[in-house]
């Protein structure tokens, strides 16, 4: 066992009597110089021993914390499903796993159907939780609009009036529905090839309009556990609901509303059950009110009937590959930050660009800066985007033949 540090020894003053007054004044300055000293030391000895005093406390109620935790026990959480004359059914979130328990008599009267509960070993309720929407669900709403905006979209000016007026007007203008006597479209289903535009044309909907933007992917609806995909749909209409007027966009859609099979595996039977959910939530619009919603897909082909009805998608837009003007328009949206040599015509460039997307002209107008980059220059000449949609053509192992006019 360790000793403490022994204290400083308090000085003594000795006077000789036959000190002459002066040499007991200068003993006397000595001997009170040491003594502060002395002071000094304990004082600082004292405030170590009250930092140790604090760091031993907090270790001490860190460790109690950590008792108390292992002599209670873990609980689960669960929903309830059903009563019943000989109790409640439960189902464990996880494993999905139902049993059939009994409710305290403290819980009898709040308990109810679809109320999330914490259940202990032996699923007895312990606590009623509050009705929470699912976290992940709540990290997909966009609180800030995206920046991109209408005039950063080119060449689908129509499919942008079509989306504009499902979308927006609903939701800015209900009034001229209601005197010309009709529902507005309930959802937009935007397909086409990918590189088209149809997440920027999303995205523009966000800046434009007040309401809250509910970004989701198709793929992170199929869940591992049964039941969890088409909770996760339930949760984000009841989020959407609760912060309307709402957008909800469901981008590559196809990933939980394919073409249903009799294939038996779990995984397909789950995502039927998936899709169902989001068939409910979709017929549920005209009574929600101020909920719109898109959804975007590259392979319209895949999906299932039931959700293209009139109803669900009232509005199916094709969002194809730019004509040549609006692929002219693309690459001077995507240019007209850089700086050009006087021989670049973009028009022109952009008539020989057939099959182009969107996505691939923005990827030319970069590779061609780089071009000029590499070579240190400050000005994008028409030699570069030459080179850009030869080297396109190489990393996509595709022979396209070059822009061969002349100037």
């Amino acid at each position: 066992m360790s000793r403490s540090p022994s204290l400083p020894e308090r000085p003594r003053l000795d006077l000789d009597p036959e000190m002459s007054d002066g040499e007991r004044l200068s003993a006397i300055k000595q001997h009170y110089e040491r003594m502060r000293a002395v002071n000094e030391e304990l004082d600082e000895r004292l405030a170590e021993a009250d930092e140790k005093t604090e760091a031993l406390k907090a270790e001490v109620d860190t460790l109690k914390r950590r008792n108390e935790t292992l002599k209670s026990s873990s609980l689960y959480i669960a929903t309830v499903e059903e009563w019943t004359d000989d109790g409640v059914i439960i189902k464990q979130h996880g494993n999905n796993q139902e049993v059939l328990t009994g409710v305290s008599p403290r819980l009898e009267d709040e308990v109810a159907a679809g109320d999330r509960v914490a259940i202990n070993d032996s699923f007895a309720i312990q606590t009623l939780l509050s009705d929470e929407t699912d976290s992940r669900a709540q990290a997909m709403e966009i609180d800030a609009s995206p920046e991109v905006t209408y005039d950063d979209i080119g060449g689908i000016d129509e499919q942008v009036r079509e989306v504009r007026e499902a979308v927006e007007d609903p939701l800015e203008r209900p009034e001229m529905f209601r005197e010309v006597g009709i529902d507005p479209p309930s959802g937009v289903l935007l397909h086409g090839p990918p590189g088209t535009g149809k997440t920027m044309l999303a995205k523009a909907v966000a800046n434009h309009t007040d309401a809250t933007f509910i970004k989701m992917a198709g793929s992170e609806l199929v869940r591992k556990f049964i039941g969890e995909g088409s909770r996760l749909v339930r949760d984000l209409f009841e989020l959407a609901q609760e912060r309307e007027p709402a957008v909800i966009f469901i981008d590559e859609i196809d990933a939980v509303a394919s073409k249903r099979t009799d294939s038996k595996t779990s995984g397909d039977a789950e995502v039927q059950r998936t899709m169902m959910q989001l068939l409910n939530e979709m017929d549920g619009f005209d009574e929600r009110g101020e909920i719109r919603i898109i959804a975007a897909t590259n392979r319209f082909d895949m999906l299932d009937e039931a959700i293209l009805r009139p109803g669900r998608f009232d509005r199916l837009i094709e969002v194809p590959n730019p004509d040549p003007e609006g692929r002219a328009k693309i690459l001077e949206i995507h240019t007209r930050e850089m700086s050009l040599a006087g021989d670049v015509d973009t028009a022109a460039i952009a008539e020989d660009l057939d099959d182009y997307s969107g996505a691939d002209i923005a990827a030319l107008a970069t590779e061609a800066g780089m071009f000029a980059i590499r070579d240190g220059r400050t000005e994008v000449a028409h030699a570069d985007f030459v080179d850009a949609k030869q080297k396109l053509a190489e990393d996509d192992n595709v022979e396209i033949p070059g822009l061969d006019y002349q100037y």
